[in-house]
């Protein structure tokens, strides 16, 4: 699905990601490990095109995207869902899911059928404002912006994170489902060890901007974790 070669990422002078290589398997769950601010994010936007400069190649299903714009990416199939779920509060829950539909090809700006039976609530309060939705709800939206494109690959920037507890085992299930049910290759960026040890079938730790280990889930010891993930 997704191929990344002596990947080099800055934000303007600054040396984010170094030679980052790896391979992400089609319909496959890949958990991106490490501590903060070991450039997790980092490699999230590099894929989805948000970085000031990329070096190296990332190739999406045989195509070389390195070059290609963020929206251009997205019409070919990957969506991106931020930490901090980036919604816009002033907008209904409507309008937040159809900016989604915007990196369709076919054109349709509609909302998918799957969206309704993965968020019952959300399609049952279509006009309310985004803002005032909880944190989960929001981040329940989030992810299905991202859906409303039909992406083959989806980017999960810590979707737990700041999510009440009752809400986190929700969107779980929902990872899961939409891997297992739906299809979709999953790049989830993950702080829960017990959640990627579930969910994934393969890891990536990171450290200082670089990949120090890539292995099947499997692989991923309490050692590994310990090192590299231990404050």
């Amino acid at each position: 699905m997704l191929t990344l070669r002596e990947v080099n990422s800055f934000y303007g002078r600054s040396h984010a990601l170094h030679g980052v290589t790896m391979d992400i398997a089609d319909r496959s769950i890949t958990a991106i490990l490490g501590r903060n601010g070991v450039g997790k994010t980092t490699l999230l936007k590099s894929i989805i095109g948000l970085m000031d400069r990329v070096a190296g190649r990332i190739m999406l299903q045989g195509k070389d995207i390195t070059i290609l714009p963020a929206f251009r990416r997205a019409r070919l199939g990957i969506a991106y869902v931020p930490q901090g779920r980036d919604i816009i509060p002033d907008f209904s829950i409507r309008e937040n899911i159809l900016m989604g539909a915007f990196a369709r090809t076919d054109g349709k700006r509609a909302i998918p059928d799957l969206i309704a039976q993965l968020f019952p609530y959300l399609t049952q309060n279509l006009d309310r404002p985004g803002g005032v939705l909880s944190g989960g709800q929001q981040q329940q939206l989030a992810i299905a912006r991202a859906l409303a494109a039909e992406p083959k690959l989806l980017l999960l920037d810590e979707p737990t994170e700041g999510i009440q507890p009752n809400i986190v085992e929700e969107i779980q299930t929902l990872i899961l489902r939409l891997n297992q049910e739906v299809g979709i290759t999953i790049i989830l960026v993950e702080q829960n060890v017990a959640f990627a040890r579930r969910a994934a079938g393969a890891f990536v730790m990171m450290e200082k901007g670089r990949v120090v280990v890539a292995e099947k889930i499997a692989g991923l010891t309490d050692d590994i974790v310990h090192r590299h993930m231990a404050v």
